[in-house]
């Protein structure tokens, strides 16, 4: 009877995390998205957006797949958005075909949670979508819980990089500047395997007109209007996020100073830094171990899965900020605004600082 029981529950499980893919109709246009599991109770579902040139797939299949990214979506329903046109086998947008704009398609995801029933969510997203979830999170505050943001970027572009990409445009094809997002110089040149595979998935994957319009949508986003609080002063009436931040960022990535940069805009009280040792552009996809670990305490620390295994974060004692040096991990969210795993940096607003450290 036991076995027979358990089978059932096994069998269910399986059943309840069946993909469900919608096309969804916005004001803005269709939206392609996956829904894996149902709505757990008042749990938020997980929201994921990925960066140009990818889909949710090449984006997030590596970091949810790992083993201990399993344990996290037993708790959590899990939406994967592709952005218009660049979900497997997405059609050619039609010519005069008009693309999104970035604050256009941040808004078309409100209407998406509201037909498929989701009150809530926790939002993971890499470079542009990373930009998308958090302007949603400032457009729409009560929906979003809680952001992981992967190499994200709050700038627009200045008259430089316009420059540099219009000089760029003239001389490489757009896979090798989506290339050029995604991987530092050194990546491009020693990580033959990942290169390659990606190379192969930018250029052939996805239509390269589809690919053109959300990369240009990117290139033209406007920067976000965020300040960071000063206590006592205008911490309820600056614009900024007003929910736990994990933003995260390899310490080889082309993102680390727009990463930084993020982060000094942010509230320090609700944010963490963490910079990934040995890691470039897509952490998620080269340590999803350490990324997945990093998540489960994120989600800890918003009071889920209490009881969930942790076995590369463990907490450590308070250090003054002034002995900080290469602790290899991230730092709670009580004292927020350092980088961290591999990187030593006194927090600038703090005299002490809780770090957690991440064992191999």
């Amino acid at each position: 009877m036991v076995y027979f029981l358990c089978l059932f529950v096994f069998v269910l499980t399986c059943l309840l995390s069946v993909a469900q893919e919608h096309d969804v109709e916005t004001a803005h246009g269709v939206l392609h998205v996956t829904m894996r599991g149902v709505a757990k109770g008042n749990r938020p579902t997980i929201l994921t957006y990925h960066d140009i040139g990818l889909n949710h797939k090449s984006c997030f299949n590596s970091l949810f797949n790992y083993e201990d990214m399993l344990e996290v979506t037993q708790h959590f329903s899990v939406l994967h958005v592709d952005a218009p046109g660049q979900q497997e086998n997405a059609p050619v947008f039609p010519t005069g075909y008009q693309y999104p704009t970035m604050d256009e398609l941040a808004e078309m995801l409100p209407s998406v949670l509201t037909q498929l029933q989701i009150k809530s969510v926790i939002g993971i997203g890499v470079g542009a979508g990373a930009y998308i979830l958090t302007r949603l999170a400032l457009n729409e505050p009560s929906l979003v819980e809680g952001l992981v943001l992967i190499n994200v970027d709050p700038c627009a572009k200045g008259w430089v990089d316009w420059a540099a990409s219009k000089l760029s445009g003239w001389t490489s094809n757009l896979v090798d500047i989506i290339m050029g997002h995604h991987f530092s110089s050194d990546e491009l040149t020693e990580n033959k395997e990942i290169i390659q595979t990606y190379r192969l998935h930018i250029s052939q994957d996805v239509p390269q007109e589809n690919l053109a319009m959300f990369y240009n949508s990117y290139d033209s986003r406007t920067e976000l209007q965020m300040e960071r609080p000063v206590a006592g002063l205008n911490e309820n009436t600056v614009t900024t996020l007003r929910c736990p931040a994990l933003l995260v960022v390899g310490d080889t990535s082309p993102a680390v100073d727009a990463v930084v940069e993020c982060n000094s805009r942010m509230n320090p009280t609700k944010t963490t830094l963490l910079k990934m040792a040995d890691c470039g552009g897509l952490p998620q996809v080269v340590q999803p171990g350490k990324l997945a670990e990093a998540f489960k305490y994120f989600v800890q620390g918003m009071g889920y899965m209490p009881t969930a295994g942790m076995t590369r974060l463990v907490r450590s004692r308070t250090h003054s900020a002034s002995s900080i040096s290469s602790t290899d991990g991230v730092r709670s969210r009580s004292a927020t605004n350092t980088l961290a795993d591999g990187a030593g940096c006194a927090a600038p607003e703090r005299t002490e600082v809780q770090t957690i450290e991440m064992t191999a």
